[in-house]
């Protein structure tokens, strides 16, 4: 089942034309949502980066979605597709109409769909780093959707390589993130993370981790590092809504793998 523009639709009826503009010019962004024991982890937060997706793309969100009544149907499709204890909900936001690059209108059509999901591995990761594909800064690259063919590339990097996961620099060579995560680093009693100029995204859990420093008084730093600066961390580890994972390994450079700043961000934020 799909709740498609709030009606909830068997997979079967779903219907696009060809003059999808989504389908045509990539003219969306989507959110991933995890669902946990009833409850849409994190919601305050996705609202504002769809706000912030709209606004650079200059799309007319429905008001529907900042009322109760929109996490209730959302609710209600992980309850038709049983998934309401731990499943991974996708929102897709696109411009409506048809037209050229120049739009029809700024109203936006959206689909949701829900699949069960079971809490990802604890294993420390090893991660490789992209030689063929880089993060591009624009006004679009801190939400998800405009930039996907980029991490899309990168995947092709991890399945030849066969890591579990890359890390992606920018052009000049800048540690900006990983595939589907933001990465932090852990150094001196203080975090560390890349700025949003390297083209990273600005991830939920990137957000939650900037409020948990300023509620705990750990000091927080937005960081331009390259790789050599990166294998002296303490920690390092990749961060978005599904979990915290730490990095045990960059290509052959092993590095450590506990710490307590990340349990007490585990604790406070997932457990």
């Amino acid at each position: 089942m799909l709740l498609y523009n709030n009606h909830i639709i068997p997979e079967a009826e779903l219907l696009l034309p060809l003059t999808n503009r989504a389908f045509q010019y990539n003219d969306g962004f989507f959110e991933t949502v995890i669902i946990r024991q009833g409850k849409l982890s994190f919601w305050k937060t996705h609202e504002q980066r769809m706000q912030e997706a709209a606004s650079a793309l200059g799309l007319e969100l429905p008001q529907l979605f900042f009322c109760p009544e929109f996490t209730d149907r959302l609710l209600e499709l992980a309850a038709h597709q049983q998934a309401l204890f731990h499943g991974r909900l996708k929102l897709r936001v696109w411009r409506s109409g048809a037209g050229l690059y120049t739009p029809e209108t700024n109203v936006a059509d959206w689909l949701a769909t829900v699949n069960p999901a079971t809490p990802l591995g604890t294993t420390p990761l090893r991660v490789g780093v992209c030689q063929q594909t880089n993060t591009v800064y624009s006004p679009l690259s801190h939400f998800k959707g405009p930039h996907a063919p980029l991490y899309v590339l990168a995947g092709l990097e991890k399945k030849a390589s066969a890591k579990d996961d890359m890390l992606l620099l920018d052009r000049q060579g800048a540690v900006a993130e990983f595939i589907s995560s933001n990465i932090f680093w852990v150094r001196n009693e203080g975090i560390y993370t890349p700025p949003l100029e390297t083209g990273c995204i600005n991830g939920v859990l990137r957000r939650r981790i900037f409020s948990w420093c300023q509620q705990s008084q750990v000091r927080l730093e937005e960081k331009l590092i390259g790789l050599h600066e990166l294998r002296q961390a303490e920690l390092v580890f990749s961060a978005n809504v599904t979990s915290l994972r730490t990095i045990s390994h960059i290509e052959d450079t092993a590095l450590p793998t506990q710490h307590s700043l990340l349990e007490r961000i585990q604790k406070d934020l997932f457990d």
